[in-house]
Formats: C-alpha cells, sequence, structure tokens
C-alpha cells in the first residue's frame, strides 16, 4: 500500500508540475480555477460550429503522460459529443434543421457524424487541478453540401462574363431572418435566384451559400466578397429565405459567377 500510494502521489506531484508549466494555467486566489466559458456554438460570419470539451486525468495512469493523454481523450470525446448535441439545431433551411434530417435517416446521421469526426483542435488549455480543455471547431459547408442536390452541369456554350463587382451583400437588417445552412434568394413569384444548387461543387464544400453579418463595414473586411461588393436590399423575409424586387433582382443577374463561388454575405440585426 506504501508503495502504491508513494506511485499515485509521485504522478500526481509530476503532473501538476507539468501542468503548471504550460499554457493558460489561471487561477483564482481560493487556489480554484477560472475557466472560460465556450464560446457560441454557431459562428454565421465565419460559418463554423464550436465546442469545447473538457476531459479529466486518467487517476490509474502509471506516469504523467499517461495521465495527460487520458484528460486529451476523455476532452476530444466530450467535444465530439457536444458538437453532435449542437448540430441538431442548425437549420438546413427555416422549417428544416439538421437534427430534423438526422432523426429521419440513420445514414444521414452516420454521414454528419463522420464530418464532426474531422474536427478541428484551434486551442488546448491544461488547468493546475490536471483538467484538460480543447476546443474545437467544424466548418459548416460540407453539411450544407451533404442536403443539398446535385447542381446542374455548367453549359459549355456559354462563357462566364466577367464580373463588375467582387461580391454579392444582400441588406435583410430590419427583416425576421433565420440563418440557415441553404438560405435562397427568391423572385417576388417565388423563383429561385441563388441557392446551394447556384453553387459549383467545390465551392458547396468549401464556400457554403451565404454568411452573415450584422453591418456593411464588417462585410466589406471579408474575403468573401472583397472590396468591391454589389450592396442589394432584400424586400421580404421568409424565414431563411429572401425574396427580391424586379430591380434587385436585375442587378443580380449580372454577376452568376460570383454565385457560383458563393460570394453571398447577407446582412441581419
Amino acid at each position: 500500500m506504501r508503495n502504491a500510494t508513494s506511485k499515485i502521489g509521485f504522478v500526481q506531484v509530476a503532473l501538476l508540475a507539468l501542468m503548471v508549466g504550460a499554457q493558460s494555467v489561471s487561477a483564482r486566489p481560493d487556489g480554484g480555477d477560472t475557466r472560460e466559458p465556450p464560446p457560441a456554438a454557431v459562428d454565421w460570419q465565419s460559418l463554423v460550429l464550436r465546442a469545447t470539451g473538457s476531459g479529466a486525468p486518467d487517476v490509474n495512469a502509471l506516469n504523467p503522460t499517461q495521465a495527460r493523454f487520458g484528460a486529451e481523450k476523455h476532452a476530444r470525446a466530450d467535444a465530439l459529443q457536444l458538437l453532435m448535441t449542437q448540430v441538431r439545431g442548425v437549420q438546413i433551411n427555416a422549417s428544416k434543421s439538421v437534427g430534423d434530417a438526422m432523426a429521419a435517416s440513420e445514414d444521414v446521421r452516420a454521414k454528419v457524424e463522420s464530418i464532426l469526426r474531422g474536427y478541428k483542435v484551434t486551442a488546448k488549455r491544461y488547468y493546475s487541478d490536471m483538467g484538460v480543455e480543447l476546443d474545437v471547431e467544424i466548418p459548416l459547408p460540407p453539411l450544407s453540401d451533404l442536403f443539398a442536390t446535385a447542381p446542374p452541369p455548367p453549359d459549355p456554350t456559354q462563357a462566364p462574363a466577367k464580373p463588375k463587382s467582387t461580391g454579392v451583400i444582400v441588406d435583410a437588417r430590419k427583416l425576421k431572418v433565420v440563418p440557415a445552412l441553404e438560405a435562397r434568394l427568391l423572385d417576388e413569384s417565388g423563383q429561385i435566384l441563388y441557392g446551394v444548387e447556384s453553387l459549383t461543387a467545390d465551392s458547396r464544400k468549401t464556400a457554403g451559400v451565404a454568411s452573415y453579418f450584422h453591418s456593411v463595414d464588417q462585410a466589406r473586411q471579408d474575403p468573401r466578397v472583397a472590396d468591391r461588393p454589389l450592396v442589394i436590399r432584400a424586400a421580404k423575409a421568409q424565414g431563411s429565405d429572401l425574396i427580391l424586387g424586379s430591380d434587385e433582382r436585375k442587378k443580380l443577374a449580372e454577376s452568376p459567377s460570383l454565385l457560383a463561388g458563393g460570394r453571398v454575405i447577407i446582412l441581419i440585426d
């Protein structure tokens, strides 16, 4: 018992020393840890889903390295579980969420989980209580691509015109807009002017349909629309769909290559 107790004590002391020298250790005056709350689940500007997983060390580990490895393993599993929970609330459109699609199909559920398993670790934090936290994120475009129908093949007889603008900003402020993976721009008759099917296969996987910002100044600084965006105003909103008037529709029709590349930002309150 004495040897076993000594071994556990050695691991705890050694691991504590390791953690104190690691990054982002923060303590309250009473000796506890101060941990930043996890960020919002969905960043509609960057089109990423984020989570923060927490893990406790393996108390049965034989050395500090094993103990820390166990804590990180637990944190990774916790992060994946949180992503799975959070992704259910992400809207595909105004009437259907990712959770609805997962509940309707085991195949969809498996594909969503496969996408989430590819998350990227953006930060690690080690604490004096020997716990570990991992910030992780997953891009949303692969999810929108999962739920999209295949885009029509390009017309080989039509050479793409060089766009006059570098992107499209749709001003939907003061309208009740539901941010979604598959936002659409419609005309007043309901015809689809822009949506996920408008994108090229590559753009669906990498760019997604649109980002959401709160101001023109913010949007103009984003490389998605660059420095010379076309700014148009939505007349109405129907959930995640935006209705454009005839004049705005004509402006939008002048830049098909921008739409194919997903170079669209939607302004919301």
